[in-house]
């Protein structure tokens, strides 16, 4: 390996490693000495390299999850107060939380709650469980022909599965970071398949993988979601460059079980946001999550084997 991929992959392996610390620690104070330190690089030189690698500053970035993630807390259906979420997501003050709030969403936090909420998705839209389209910042988008009856959500959004509430184990994991469309994320599959395989750590149709969903994409942007292409493991693994490890953690989840092919994702995770109107329950802290079981290129159809995880509480 030449030294210019040796540093490319060194460097995105510091920028992992700061994203990851700055998931777990949010609702922490988090300056950019701070997360400088986590990479091991001076405050200049990081803010230069993060900015180019992800395309936001280190504070523009953190700034932007805290937004999202007090975004997702509103839509709860027993939300906390305004204030506990502005302290929960890390912000000094309510007036500042305020603020950077309506200047992601254009509404203020208490006329997000009153908004429409997104349940079902197509081709990068959103629409509310009425088949209403709206936009990211929830308020309904007026063009004509935007909206869709509810035959045609019955006949393209939902399929017939099976979907129960079980005990999911915690699980360890090394990964590969992706962000951007869920359908590129193969790319990130290949190298870690590829560091995996000759480690012993990868056999096909015997080892599990699952792609870990880190943001909501009916809040964050598609260019913004940020995904981990996953093996599961039973043991710690050493890892370097762009190999990172995890964990899922175990819980109560609404386990939906699919055979799908590249083109029913969408429509598999459509269904499990209609199960959740009926159920009695909603969505809780913790991982979303892709259970994958098979290695598609065997499967006569070319389907994937899959469970689609997502934690959830009471309502």
């Amino acid at each position: 390996m030449s030294i210019q991929d040796r540093s490319k992959i060194e460097y995105r392996a510091r920028v992992n490693k700061v994203m990851d610390y700055i998931d777990q620690h949010l609702d922490q104070n988090l300056d950019l000495s701070t997360i400088a330190e986590v990479a091991n690089f001076s405050p200049f030189h990081f803010h230069r390299i993060f900015t180019f690698m992800i395309g936001e500053s280190p504070i523009d970035y953190i700034q932007r999850l805290r937004v999202e993630r007090a975004a997702w807390k509103l839509r709860e259906d027993d939300p906390l107060s305004i204030t506990e979420i502005a302290f929960d997501c890390g912000f000094g003050s309510v007036s500042l939380f305020s603020r950077t709030f309506k200047r992601y969403f254009k509404v203020t936090p208490s006329q997000f709650v009153k908004l429409e909420k997104p349940v079902y998705s197509s081709n990068g839209s959103v629409f509310s469980k009425n088949g209403q389209m709206l936009r990211k910042n929830m308020k309904a988008v007026s063009a004509e022909g935007g909206d869709l009856c509810i035959t045609e959500l019955k006949q393209y959004f939902f399929m017939k599965t099976n979907i129960e509430v079980l005990e999911m184990p915690e699980m360890k994991a090394i990964y590969v970071r992706h962000m951007g469309p869920f359908n590129e994320i193969g790319h990130a599959y290949e190298k870690l398949f590829k560091w995996a395989f000759p480690r012993g750590l990868f056999t096909p149709n015997v080892s599990k993988s699952a792609t870990v969903i880190h943001d909501d994409p009916t809040v964050t942007d598609i260019e913004k979601v940020r995904q981990s292409a996953c093996i599961i493991v039973t043991e710690d693994v050493k890892v370097e460059g762009e190999i990172g490890k995890l964990s899922i953690p175990g819980g109560k989840y609404a386990v939906g079980h699919f055979e799908l092919g590249f083109t029913e994702f969408e429509m598999a995770w459509n269904s499990m946001c209609n199960w959740f109107l009926e159920s009695g329950y909603q969505q809780g802290d913790g991982c979303t999550y892709e259970l994958y079981h098979n290695d598609y290129n065997t499967h006569p159809e070319k389907k994937h084997i899959v469970d689609i995880c997502i934690p959830v509480k009471p309502l």
